[in-house]
Parts: structure tokens; sequence; C-alpha cells
């Protein structure tokens, strides 16, 4: 079975912090954002593949826990993983951690569907990002260090 792998490194800035000076939802969110186009990478979900074959990704569905507060300096990491692969769909998670503790600051796991860009209706991946996508399943069940 696969493991994690990090999709993500960086750090929380004073300006992602809301008045409250935790890092603010919308931050989580383009952080997860931007982990998702590595793991997709990962596949062959590649910015090449998308502009060449006319091809995107809508997500339909994404559901975020929030464990534990981030504040500015504090380093992060993802970790990520594919669920579950089909035809047009995949399922995949984020774990986000406070590097300096190893705890988990937040995980989402998210739905996302394959489309052309032109007709802007699902459609099939081809069979080698299946295959790849299908050899990265992996269960998850929250923290699993």
């Amino acid at each position: 079975m696969a493991e994690k792998i990090m999709t993500y490194r960086g750090a929380v800035y004073p300006w992602h912090c809301d008045h409250m000076g935790h890092m603010n939802i919308m931050w989580y969110a383009g952080k997860f954002d931007e982990a998702t186009w590595h793991l997709f990478s990962k596949i062959g979900i590649t910015p090449s593949y998308l502009q060449k074959e006319k091809r995107g990704m809508a997500a339909v569905q994404q559901n975020t826990s929030y464990k534990q507060e981030l504040r500015a300096g504090d380093i992060i990491t993802i970790y990520s993983g594919i669920l579950e692969i089909k035809k047009k769909v995949v399922r995949f998670f984020h774990e986000m951690r406070n590097q300096e503790t190893d705890d988990i600051a937040a995980v989402t796991i998210l739905t996302g569907v394959h489309i052309d860009t032109d007709t802007r209706v699902s459609c099939e991946f081809p069979k080698e990002i299946i295959a790849c996508g299908k050899e990265m399943i992996m269960e998850y069940k929250g923290d699993t260090r």
C-alpha cells in the first residue's frame, strides 16, 4: 500500500492571520490547493497535460477539519494521498502539520472531477493516469504517523 507524500512546505506569515492572530481559513484552502497540484502532478495531471489535452479539474466536494491553530512564524508541511480514483473522479486527502511540533493542524478530503475544458463536461481520465493513481491509493483514517 502507498504512503503519504509531501506536497507542500511553507510558513505562516502575519498577513495570513486574522484579527485573533490565527491563520485564516482562506489560507488553509490556498495551501491545500497548492498541495493538490503537486499531488496531481505525481499521477500525470501536469500543467502540460491539462493544456495540451484541453482538460481541467473541478473540485466538487471538500471537507476540512481544523485540529489546531497556526500562528505567524509557524512552519508547515502538507502530506497527501489518493483515496480512490475512478473513470472521471479522484478522491484524495491533505494533512497539514506544524513542522516544529508534528501536530496535525488541519485535514481536508476532496473530490475532483476530470473535465473537458471546451465542452465543460466531465470526461474519463487516460488509462495511464488511472493506473498511476491506483498505485498511490492508500487508506487514511486521520493521524497515522
